[in-house]
C-alpha cells in the first residue's frame, strides 16, 4: 500500500543512527552481490557485473583488485593427480593439489572423509583395471584440493619435505582463496583440505577468514565437512578454530610416545601428546562428526603392533578414526617407507579391535604431489643442494 507524500519521511528527516543503518545494509547487498558473481560465477571484470551501478564499477575499477596467481608450473601424474606451482605476488611460490578419488574408493557414509588422498577401508583393498570400468564409472565422486597455508613451514617436522625449507612467511586470507579459485575454474572441486605448505593454525586468524569465504553461502558455499584444516598439534590454537568456525579437524599424530613423536615433530616439545588429546576431547564436535587422527608409518620408528596397541589406547576417548599414510620418500629424508605387509598388519590389528582404520593410497607420487612432498622454490632455508632438484624442472607456462 503506499503511503501520502506527507508520511514519507525525506533523508535529511532520518536520525543518523536510521541513516547508517540503511548504508551499511546496502553496502552488505552489495558484497553479498560481489561474492556471487566472483566466487560463485569466476567473474573479474567489472563491467561485466551487471547488475551493480555504472559509478559503483567505476569505483571499484579504480580502487579494488581482483588478485589472481600466477601459474608457474602444471604438472599431472600417472594416476591424474594434478599439482600447480603459483607465483605469488612478491615473487614466493606455493604449491597446492587437485586429488582425484581412487575409482574403487567408496564414499564415506558420513560425507566426512576429509583426506586429501584416497583411502582403503580393508587391508585387501581390490583393485580395479581401467579397461573393465564404464566412462561413468571413471569420473570420480571427489576432486580434493590440497590447498597451502604459508610460504614453506616453522614446525621443521622431520619427514615433511616443506619442513625442511623453513618458513618465509603467511599466506593472507586472499592468496589462500584464490587457490580454490583458480583450481575451481580447473575442475569441479568438492572437498577442500589444509594439508599442502605450511601449518595452517600457525596462520589461524588469514586460515579461518578463508574458511569464512569456503562456507559461506554467497561465497563457495562449501559443507562443512568437505573443509577439513589439518595441524600438527598447536593446542591453543585448535581451542580457538573450533569455536570460530566449524570445519573438520584432521591431527598429524605420527606417533604413541612423546619420546617418538619429539624425534619426529619439534611441536611435542611445547604441547606434549596429552594435551593435544585434551584438546581433541574438548574440540566442538556435531552430532556423526570425528576427528581424524593422521598416522605417518616410518620403517621401524612407529610401525610396530606395541605401536598399534598404543595408538587405540590414546585415542579410544575420542570420536575419530585413524588414518595411516605409508611415508612417501623424497631426496635427502633419513625415513624409509615400511614393507606393504606391515602396512596391513598395523591396520588389521586396529580393525580387528573395532578401530576405523584406513590406509591412505598416495597419489601423485611421481611428480612430488604426495603427502609431504609439497614445496616452493623460495629456497632451502634447513636444506641442502640435495632438495634443490626443482631446478631441474621444466617451467610450464
Amino acid at each position: 500500500m503506499l503511503k501520502p507524500l506527507s508520511q514519507v519521511k525525506r533523508r535529511s528527516e532520518l536520525t543518523p543512527e536510521t541513516y547508517e543503518l540503511k548504508i551499511e545494509r546496502r553496502a552488505r547487498y552489495r558484497a553479498k552481490q560481489i561474492f556471487q558473481w566472483v566466487y560463485q560465477r569466476f567473474v573479474t571484470d567489472w563491467d561485466e557485473m551487471t547488475d551493480l551501478s555504472k559509478e559503483l564499477r567505476s569505483w571499484l575499477k579504480e580502487n579494488i583488485q581482483i588478485y589472481r596467481l600466477n601459474e608457474r608450473q602444471s604438472r599431472t601424474a600417472l594416476d591424474g593427480t594434478h599439482k600447480f606451482l603459483w607465483e605469488l605476488h612478491d615473487g614466493k611460490t606455493i604449491e597446492s593439489v587437485i586429488i582425484p578419488a581412487a575409482l574403487q574408493e567408496k564414499e564415506d557414509p558420513a560425507g566426512n572423509n576429509p583426506d586429501e588422498e584416497s583411502s582403503e577401508s580393508s587391508p585387501a583393498a581390490a583393485s580395479v583395471s581401467h579397461s573393465n570400468v564404464s566412462k561413468a564409472q571413471e569420473r570420480p565422486r571427489r576432486l580434493t584440493a590440497c590447498i597451502s597455508s604459508q610460504v614453506g613451514c616453522a614446525m621443521a617436522c622431520k619427514f615433511c619435505l616443506t619442513g625442511i625449507q623453513g618458513l618465509d612467511r603467511h599466506l593472507k586470507d586472499y592468496e589462500i582463496v584464490t587457490q580454490i579459485f583458480e583450481l575451481r575454474k580447473i575442475a569441479p572441486i568438492t572437498n577442500i583440505v589444509f594439508m599442502g605448505m605450511g601449518e595452517p593454525l600457525h596462520n589461524l586468524e588469514n586460515v579461518i577468514k578463508a574458511c569464512q569465504i569456503f562456507l559461506d553461502q554467497d561465497g563457495f558455499n562449501f559443507s562443512r565437512r568437505k573443509v577439513t584444516v589439518s595441524t600438527s598439534g598447536l593446542v591453543p590454537a585448535i581451542q580457538e578454530l573450533g569455536k570460530r568456525v566449524d570445519v573438520s579437524l584432521a591431527i598429524s599424530l605420527n606417533a604413541t610416545t612423546d619420546e617418538q613423536r619429539t624425534r619426529i615433530m619439534p611441536v611435542n616439545k611445547k604441547w606434549k601428546i596429552e594435551d593435544l588429546l585434551d584438546a581433541c576431547r574438548n574440540y566442538p564436535l556435531r552430532s556423526h562428526r570425528r576427528i581424524t587422527f593422521e598416522y605417518v608409518l616410518l620403517k621401524d620408528l612407529n610401525d610396530s603392533i606395541e605401536d598399534a596397541a598404543r595408538l587405540i589406547k590414546l585415542t579410544s576417548s575420542i570420536p575419530s578414526k585413524i588414518n595411516l599414510i605409508p611415508f612417501n620418500e623424497h631426496s635427502g629424508s633419513e625415513f624409509k617407507r615400511p614393507s606393504d605387509e606391515t602396512v596391513r598388519t598395523f591396520q588389521k590389528y586396529l580393525i580387528d579391535r573395532k578401530v576405523t582404520a584406513t590406509v591412505r593410497i598416495s597419489r601423485g607420487r611421481d611428480i612430488l604431489a604426495a603427502c609431504g612432498q609439497l614445496r616452493s622454490i623460495f629456497g632451502t632455508a634447513r636444506g641442502t643442494e640435495r632438495h634443490k632438484d626443482w631446478k631441474s624442472l621444466p617451467v610450464l607456462r
